[in-house]
């Protein structure tokens, strides 16, 4: 990979080395969000119908799957999503709401066994003033975190660097869900 700057962009005279990650302008702009809020434009409507690897699902519910973040805080991060295309979280019916807790406790299990991580942020944002990227589609995030690891990257690079590929990730997290998820 070449971090070189672009002819036409002169490299800053601070010291520090440029970690470039053009990849992340089409989420940034908003080219890989749905065009619509159809379930026919939805990502998450969409993924279950692919293979696991392909759709990187780790489990597959009842009323909900799991699935990884494509565009991940840190790895491992997780989206309980119901597959019923739905907006709202009081839309959801109670065995929605139900097993979405249910796995969003598991996927800490699954994470804490898999990775280690020193603590977790749950979430869910409702619309997209609320910061929601599929606003649609109502998801629940589990991140897990580990101390120290928001550094100066993402708070001043505005830029997270990510360890792993998300299909390595999925791999393991589904295998430890097949080994430890159940409850």
């Amino acid at each position: 990979m070449n971090n070189e700057p672009a002819q036409n962009f002169p490299r800053a005279d601070d010291s520090y080395d440029r970690l470039w990650t053009p990849h992340r302008m089409a989420y940034i702009h908003g080219e890989s969000k749905p065009a619509s809020n159809a379930s026919a434009d939805c990502p998450f409507c969409a993924a279950p119908g692919r293979s696991d690897e392909d759709g990187l699902i780790v489990h597959r519910g009842q009323t909900c799957y799991v699935i990884l973040n494509l565009y991940p805080y840190n790895p491992g991060h997780l989206l309980v999503c119901p597959y019923r295309h739905v907006a709202d979280f009081t839309d959801l019916i109670d065995t929605e709401r139900y097993e979405s807790a249910d796995l969003v406790a598991t996927s800490m299990q699954v994470l804490r066994s898999a990775k280690g991580p020193t603590g977790f942020n749950l979430g869910m944002n409702q619309g997209a003033g609320a910061g929601a990227g599929v606003a649609a589609h109502a998801h629940q995030h589990v991140v897990p975190r580990w101390d120290g690891d928001a550094n100066f990257l993402p708070i001043i690079g505005q830029t997270k660097a990510l360890p792993e590929l998300l299909a390595n990730t999925r791999a393991e997290l589904a295998a430890e869900w097949e080994k430890n998820g159940s409850r």
